[in-house]
């Protein structure tokens, strides 16, 4: 198997309680599936539809969750798409969608996909690898082609970088100056450069993190992704059904937070616990790369004869 530490487990756990009448569970963000494995080791009865665009993370989870056989099915498709779920005949809906928002280890360490500013590859970024799925544009494409504009957006809403403009300004410059960045380590001596010493000392951080976070995000369009995985993740719960996320940076969280809420006004359901769980200091020295994570848990009610609210106003 291969090693893999999952982020708040526990909590993850506690949310899906009693286990007993766990069944089926889609894991959105199967990974190298962690977190399902320990659904399915402690909830006796429960079956995993797991969905992941990228094929060595999907090669990796079968291998992992293969003691389990027949409570698997893995999906190769991005979890925009779990909304279709419902379209299978005989779906009787899901006890819970967990989503877990991180990038993994597999992704950061492999220099071939473009994703680490430690590891010098590729500006790829995409998700689904080598495979012809949603996202055919490159981190590189974006760095040679679009405008200040367009850069300084994306770095500023989704790398929530304050040198967001100094930072794409520069890009461009040394791009109009013949200049043409196509690795990641060329992109960190950039960023580098573009940025005077004592900035970079006030920053609190490696330079680039944020700029590769936001290229990420650009890259795999991960904002209207998941954007349409939480609207399809209402639609396929089953009464009292759980939505379970974990969020690594204040963009995300606060898409979350705020679908929660505007679910919460239109009687759907509400948030349990009513604010975000962080990791255990505990949890924090063991995996740091859990430092960041916030855990948030909406939870459907059951009216009317047992049909959910949130089932009843999704619009068809």
């Amino acid at each position: 198997m291969s090693e893999h530490v999952s982020v708040m487990v526990n909590e993850v756990l506690e949310a899906l309680k009693p286990w007993n009448s766990v069944d089926v569970v889609v894991d959105a963000t199967l990974g190298l599936g962690g977190h399902s494995r320990n659904i399915l080791v402690n909830c006796p009865s429960a079956k995993i539809i797991g969905f992941d665009q990228d094929p060595f993370a999907r090669e990796i989870a079968s291998q992992n969750l293969a003691t389990f056989q027949g409570r698997v099915e893995i999906v190769a498709d991005n979890f925009r798409h779990i909304g279709k779920l419902t379209d299978r005949e005989g779906w009787g809906g899901a006890s819970a969608v967990l989503f877990d928002l991180g990038v993994s280890n597999l992704q950061l360490t492999n220099a071939e996909r473009g994703f680490s500013f430690q590891n010098d590859g590729p500006l790829d970024m995409r998700m689904d690898g080598e495979e012809e799925c949603n996202s055919s544009l490159t981190a590189e494409e974006i760095l040679a082609e679009w405008s200040i504009k367009d850069l300084t957006h994306i770095f500023r809403d989704y790398g929530e970088d304050a040198n967001a403009y100094q930072i794409a300004k520069g890009i461009v410059r040394h791009r109009e100056n013949g200049g043409y960045v196509k690795t990641t380590g060329e992109l960190v001596e950039l960023i580098r450069y573009i940025l005077p010493a004592p900035v970079q000392r006030k920053m609190g951080g490696h330079p680039a993190r944020k700029i590769f976070q936001a290229l990420r995000i650009a890259v795999n369009d991960e904002i209207n992704a998941l954007n349409e995985a939480l609207d399809g993740a209402v639609k396929v719960l089953a009464p009292g059904g759980k939505i379970i996320v974990i969020s690594y940076h204040s963009l995300e969280d606060r898409m979350v937070k705020h679908r929660f809420r505007k679910w919460k006004e239109e009687w759907l359901g509400d948030m349990n616990p009513r604010k975000a769980l962080v990791p255990t200091e505990e949890e924090i020295e063991s995996n740091y790369k859990s430092r960041s994570a916030k855990l948030r848990v909406f939870e459907t009610e059951i009216k009317n004869g047992g049909v959910p609210n949130a089932l009843q106003r999704i619009p068809t």
